[in-house]
This record gives structure tokens, sequence and C-alpha cells, in this order.
């Protein structure tokens, strides 16, 4: 891969495994500094052997992927705040800020599933979902575009860059994951505010719905996840991450508010809803007379 962010400083959230390591990783390898973010928690959200009372432990994912990261040359810092929390989100702007001096790129990625049918769906397994993926999109976003905000009204206007994580699941709907669902639904249209009201002060916000091989999707889709024995991979989730690594990077000038598919090597540029057949009368409908 090119180096096409070098001197841009990244922050990865949901970093230690998965689509997040891969971009934690693949931007590294253009030239990036790197925030690996991740609270080290079960599949489910729940803490586990990963959890939160050792996610800044010299073995937690965040610290595993920094030190690839550093093997391999590059820099990075490991992050462990709840990016779901306003405090936790503020620490992860302040980490880039105080250790590199900067902060050009965010990718929102962090989250996890509690899948149950609608009628089985608990309340505490709605709040849980939304709350990491809708909300832990929401703050990390609210706090880099206030800095990048100050620094275009100080005159330093910033080549910044957002890459927001959706799904298929939050473009088609998906059965069994009604929580994961809305909250995917929900961050495609919190891209497209954050596009409108950003771009003023030189900031970007582009969203993928990526298809790839995750904690998160190796149990639920198993067999379509399987890695093959020979061949190409179209599952694993470094397929996505040159995507992700070009959105990222000054090379993607222009581009803003759209949302990409993306599965092994095909990237598909999302056009969302559009207006189909319609019928005006030049007077209210009666419920009777409403068209069929």
């Amino acid at each position: 891969m090119s180096r096409i962010c070098a001197g841009r400083v990244v922050v990865v959230t949901g970093a230690g495994r998965g689509l997040g390591r891969a971009h934690a990783l693949a931007f590294a390898a253009a030239g990036a500094k790197v925030v690996v973010n991740d609270l080290g928690v079960g599949l489910d959200g729940t803490p586990g052997a990963d959890g939160p009372a050792r996610r800044m432990a010299v073995d937690s994912p965040a610290r595993q992927v920094v030190d690839e990261i550093r093997a391999a040359g590059g820099e990075a810092i490991a992050h462990g705040g709840d990016i779901a929390t306003s405090a936790g989100a503020a620490s992860l702007v302040a980490a880039a800020l105080e250790t590199y001096g900067r902060l050009d790129t965010l990718v929102n990625n962090a989250g996890f599933l509690r899948d149950r049918m609608l009628v089985n769906l608990d309340e505490d397994d709605w709040d849980a979902v939304v709350r990491v993926h809708l909300k832990g999109h929401f703050l990390p976003l609210k706090h880099a575009a206030a800095h990048w905000r100050a620094e275009a009204k100080a005159g330093r206007t910033p080549v910044a860059r957002v890459v927001n994580t959706s799904s298929g699941a939050g473009l088609l709907g998906s059965v069994g994951q009604a929580n994961y669902s809305a909250a995917k639904a929900g961050i495609v249209a919190l891209t497209l505010v954050a596009a409108a009201e950003l771009a003023r002060y030189g900031v970007q916000v582009n969203a993928i719905a990526p298809a790839a091989r995750t904690r998160m999707t190796e149990r639920t889709f198993a067999e379509s996840m399987a890695a093959p024995d020979a061949g190409f991979d179209a599952m694993a989730p470094e397929n996505v991450s040159p995507l992700v690594v070009w959105l990222g990077s000054p090379a993607s000038e222009g581009v803003t508010g759209r949302v990409f598919e993306a599965e092994g090597g095909r990237i598909t540029v999302m056009e969302g809803w559009k207006a189909g057949p319609s019928v005006d009368k030049g007077a209210r409908w009666t419920p009777e007379g409403t068209p069929r």
C-alpha cells in the first residue's frame, strides 16, 4: 500500500480485532500514526477475559495491535476508554492531540451484537446496542468536530476525514437484528447530517457498509463467512481497509456524504432512497380515494 496517509494522525475505535484491527494496521502501513481504541469486551459487550479491568494491560487487544504496528516500524498508542461516554470520547481525541499534536482522521468502528427476534428483544439489549453503535459514533464525531471547527476558525482549516461504519443490516434490515439494524441506519443519517454541517470546516464524512469475517459475523453467518482452503479470501476484513484508508486520506478530496458497500474485491456506491411513483391530486385525499 502506498503511504498516502504519511504524517496523518488517525483514530480507530474498536480496533482491537476484526475490521478495526485491519483498518489500524492498514493506516499504519500507509504512513499514519494511529490511536488504537478498544474497550476489550466480549462479543455481546459484557466484560470477559479481555474486559475493562485489564483493557490497558500489556496483552489487551488494543495493546496487541499497537505492538504489531510498532514491530512493523510504525507509530501507535492504545486507548481503552468507553467512547459511548462523553468523557471517554473526549479523552480519545485528547490522546491524539496530546501524543501527536494533531488529529486528521476518525474511523468510527466499535460495536457489538445482542441479536434477538423482535418479540424477544429486551429493552436493555436494545439500549446497549444502540448506545455502542449510534452514540459511540456520535460522541467521538462531536468531540473531533469541535476540534476541527476551532482549527478552521483559527485559520488552520484541516484536511479532516471521518469514516463511519454502517452495515447492510442498516440499509436493508436484518431479521433478528432490530436493535443493530436501527442503530446502523441511524449512522447513515448521522453521516449525511455531519457531511453537510462540517464541510465548511474542511471535514469530509462518509460511511461504509462492509461485509467481512469478524466476531460479529462468523457465528451468525458461519457458512458464508468461512475462509476458503485456497484462493482469494473474499470475507477477510483486510479487503475493506484499502477503501477506508483512501476515504481517510487527502486523496479522497471532494467525496463526502456517501455510503459505500465493500465486500471482497467489490466496492459499490449506494444511492439511498429514491422517490418512486407519485400522484398529485391537487387537493386532500380521502381514505377511500387513496390510490392503490
